[in-house]
């Protein structure tokens, strides 16, 4: 059974209970509540924004990202131009399980092929056909790993829930499981996320440090 507990200087600490501690601490950097908002961007060095060096893992949460229009996919993009161009290549694998409450009956898990890259340089889609309902938002993660790295390749792990709205109307649960990398052994120095149409009506993402 895993807890997080806070030590004495009131950092987040994971443990393990009753067998190992010091397995690592999130050390919280940034949040950023969006509000009709097209884009929203972490900067190293920028609005008190850390992405260098000082961790090795990154870690972004995504609480109740809600989107301005319908079916629409909430996605991201690395720049290593503090910002100018967010342009990394990129190769990703994409799964997705999902099921239909209403009927119990409809559900499946499998590879969609449609939403991974091939060294492509635009967005990374990490939620698909969101809903813009009341009952819909996305929450989830992101891992980005030793984007300050000038030697290797830069990994990422996500993994999103969030409720999609059918043309017809029937609604559906989904988790999405995506993994790749960014093809540079430049820096990275920003991440920026968005919706692939409209804005991010509402929600908050968080930036920390791992440890």
């Amino acid at each position: 059974m895993a807890l997080v507990k806070l030590n004495n200087r009131g950092v987040r600490s994971a443990t393990a209970f009753g067998s190992i501690t010091g397995l690592g601490q999130l050390i919280f950097i940034k949040k950023i509540t969006a509000s009709a908002s097209g884009t929203v961007s972490f900067v190293d060095g920028a609005s008190d924004v850390v992405l260098d060096d000082t961790y090795k893992e990154y870690l972004f949460t995504f609480n109740n990202i809600h989107p301005s229009a319908n079916s629409t996919e909430f996605q991201f993009n690395l720049s290593v131009d503090t910002g100018s161009n967010y342009n990394v290549a990129k190769t990703t694998s994409y799964f997705v399980a999902y099921h239909k409450p209403a009927t119990d009956g409809d559900y499946s898990l499998g590879y969609d092929t449609g939403n991974d890259l091939a060294q492509g340089t635009g967005a990374q889609i990490l939620g698909k056909d969101v809903s813009d309902d009341n009952e819909g938002s996305l929450s989830g993660y992101l891992h980005l790993f030793d984007p300050s790295s000038t030697t290797f390749v830069k990994h990422f792990i996500s993994t999103v829930s969030y409720e999609m709205k059918s043309a017809g109307g029937a609604v559906y649960q989904f988790n999405d499981y995506i993994a790749g990398y960014g093809n540079t052994t430049s820096a990275v120095d920003a991440i920026q996320f968005s919706m692939s149409s409209g804005n991010i009506d509402a929600g908050d993402i968080c930036l920390y440090g791992v440890k």
